[in-house]
């Protein structure tokens, strides 16, 4: 499956924005999804996850009460919702999908392109 990221962008602190992420190839419902992100001079690290059909989600501490994750399996998309956006929240963003749900770097099979946030205080 190939994966294209996007909707990234400016914003001030306390602001919002939706990332997409448009999957072509094999079927979007066979594979779990999630999104990670990357700062200057850090490792990449999970952000937010969704199980096949969407029924599970789950995120990281750090953006749990702010971030929203979701899918449409029948437009082959997936979204993160990022409100009460923060400096730290600074970071390219990455979509992936994988066999299996998706909590580490490790498990992604495919990734996106990156795209990036940028939160000014």
């Amino acid at each position: 499956v190939q994966l294209q990221a996007s909707g990234g962008g400016l914003v001030q602190a306390g602001g919002s924005l939706g990332l997409s992420c448009a999957a072509s190839g094999r079927t979007f419902s066979s594979y779990a999804m999630g999104w990670f992100r990357q700062a200057p001079g850090k490792e990449r690290e999970f952000v937010a996850g969704i199980s096949w059909i969407g029924g599970v989600t789950y995120y990281s501490d750090s953006v749990k009460g702010r971030f929203t994750i979701s899918r449409d399996n029948a437009k082959n998309t997936g979204h993160l919702q990022m409100d009460s956006l923060k400096p730290e929240d600074t970071a390219v963003y990455y979509c992936a999908a994988g066999d299996r749900l998706l909590t580490t770097v490790q498990r992604a099979d495919y990734w996106g392109q990156g795209t990036q946030v940028t939160v000014s205080s």
